[in-house]
């Protein structure tokens, strides 16, 4: 199990390379690194809001898969937090390589999802994961690894069906402890300033205080916004071909139908937020209350 103890702060001038920098999660560990007074470096696939911009941050355009952009991006880098985009891990063969040669301090966010004793995952978005952490280990890397479980941010892909109505419809999931972006972000920062000694290289497990369903997630949603709304579920062959039509890669909805029908739930509850932060996690109901004007 991971230590209980609070990493303590890296030195003020640690240089930071953030991965996925551009979305949910990445955009929170950014502010937060910069609100230390932390150098960072950001790699994203495309340009950053040129009207949103970060003093203090350096913006990397490139692909993670390309070796050349990869050690470009890690020269001077103490520490990498690293979101791997895709659903195969093949490709990631030579950023590990990378990394292994520049031997940063790696933190991999993965999923709460992994079964340690399986010998496939229950689908391919925690498969991507399981294997990602083996290359990773498997390279020498020791890297800390934080098991996240679904995002509440995820919430905002119904945004656009609660500007139209007071229904969100589409594949239901396990329940599972959802959890703040915030808190992993957190967590996240807490690790990248810390000295690798004083951490503990077993998974920390990240999780929210309560064990929800969709339509708990879309009823306290309702809650923050006064407003009436239900969760309706719909048929795997009708979710995909709505996500098909969105414009999603069939790739990507592929993993998402399996998800929904594979994924087993989860009623596990940790206290690794709280370990890492010094403070408990947040629920979804505050998040919903936080978000509500994203909703309207």
């Amino acid at each position: 199990m991971p230590d209980t103890t609070r990493p303590t702060s890296a030195r003020h001038g640690s240089s930071i390379l953030v991965t996925g920098a551009t979305g949910n999660l990445g955009r929170e560990v950014v502010d937060r690194l910069q609100a230390h007074g932390l150098r960072v470096r950001c790699l994203a696939r495309h340009q950053m809001d040129p009207l949103d911009p970060r003093p203090g941050v350096e913006p990397v355009v490139g692909d993670l898969t390309d070796p050349a952009v990869v050690r470009s991006a890690l020269v001077g880098v103490d520490a990498v937090f690293l979101i791997w985009p895709l659903l195969d891990s093949a490709p990631a063969h030579d950023l590990v390589a990378e990394l292994a040669a520049a031997a940063p301090r790696v933190v991999y966010l993965s999923s709460t999802a992994i079964n340690d004793g399986a010998a496939r995952q229950s689908d391919p978005i925690v498969q991507v994961h399981a294997d990602m952490e083996a290359l990773l280990h498997d390279a020498g890397l020791r890297p800390v690894v934080l098991r996240s479980d679904m995002l509440a941010s995820n919430a905002r892909g119904w945004a656009a069906q609660l500007r139209a109505g007071d229904v969100v419809t589409g594949p239901d999931i396990a329940r599972t402890a959802v959890v703040d972006e915030r808190d992993v972000a957190d967590a996240a920062v807490t690790v990248l300033r810390a000295h690798q000694d004083h951490l503990d290289h077993s998974p920390y497990v990240l999780t929210g205080l309560e064990v929800l369903s969709r339509a708990d997630q879309v009823g306290r949603l309702g809650a923050a916004l006064q407003r009436r709304l239900r969760f309706e579920a719909v048929p795997a062959d009708l979710a995909r071909s709505r996500m098909l039509a969105d414009g999603r890669p069939e790739r990507l909805v592929e993993a998402l139908i399996a998800a929904s029908a594979c994924r087993p739930e989860s009623n596990r509850v940790t206290d690794h937020v709280e370990r890492l932060t010094g403070r408990a996690a947040g629920t979804f109901a505050r998040w919903a209350i936080d978000h509500a004007a994203e909703f309207s």
